[in-house]
């Protein structure tokens, strides 16, 4: 082998060298950079905003990944967790959903049936009602010939346990022409008894509308107080 060859040779193998080294270098920094970071787990995000109030669904957000040691303790790694919640206040899009975002959806008392009527939201209902609100629902009725109309309360304090989204209403579904054109579906918990005064009123009452009740207040409308009639105020 003459000096060439022996030169090519030297430096062949401090090219090898240097690059071991090198890649070596590279797998330090790496080691060191996940030693600091640490294991990745799942979480969740929003894929767009959520009102609060309203019922959660597991398509409402998307899955991501983020190193454990950055997730706060607070952060749900479990979908099955918004199974039956509500969000407690607005929720932005690309928040990271965590438990103190959320709580259980109103539950039903023994006796109990959940039962939803459009309410239009001209009455003011939305931003006002909210799950767990007391209302008195009061319908009005068309009189018919020389029957005069009537405002009845159809149920005094009903619980409401779900407020749903604003929902634009065809014209040939509105035919209050001073509608709003718009309606929000609230859900009531009621016994059978009042659910078939609201299922009546929703289909036959010229409007419902409701009365949000001060917290707290646990005082009931009396019979004799339940029906007015203009002819009958005095």
């Amino acid at each position: 082998m003459n000096s060439r060859q022996r030169r090519g040779v030297i430096l062949l193998v401090l090219s090898i060298v240097g690059a071991i080294a090198a890649f070596g270098g590279v797998l330090s920094v790496i080691n060191n950079v996940e030693s600091k970071v640490g294991p990745e787990v799942t979480a969740y995000e929003l894929k767009s905003d959520v009102e609060p109030y309203q019922a959660l669904e597991r398509d409402q957000f998307t899955r991501i990944s983020m190193p454990e040691r950055w997730l706060p303790e607070t952060a749900v790694t479990d979908l099955a967790q918004v199974d039956g919640k509500i969000a407690v206040n607005p929720l932005r899009k690309g928040s990271l959903l965590q438990a103190d975002m959320i709580a259980d959806r109103p539950a039903l008392d023994a006796g109990q049936q959940e039962i939803a009527i459009m309410i239009d939201a001209a009455t003011g209902v939305a931003g006002k009602i909210t799950p767990g609100s007391r209302v008195n629902i009061y319908a009005t009725f068309r009189g018919e010939g020389d029957t005069e109309s009537v405002s009845k309360v159809l149920v005094s304090g009903a619980r409401v346990i779900d407020v749903g989204r604003l929902t634009s209403i065809r014209p040939e579904d509105n035919e209050d022409p001073t509608g709003s054109g718009q309606a929000v579906p609230i859900t009531f918990a009621l016994g059978t008894t009042d659910a078939q005064r609201v299922a009546y009123a929703e289909s036959f009452a010229t409007h419902v509308r409701l009365a949000l009740v001060a917290p707290g207040d646990d005082a009931t409308i009396d019979k004799d107080e339940r029906n007015y009639t203009l002819s009958g105020d005095k």
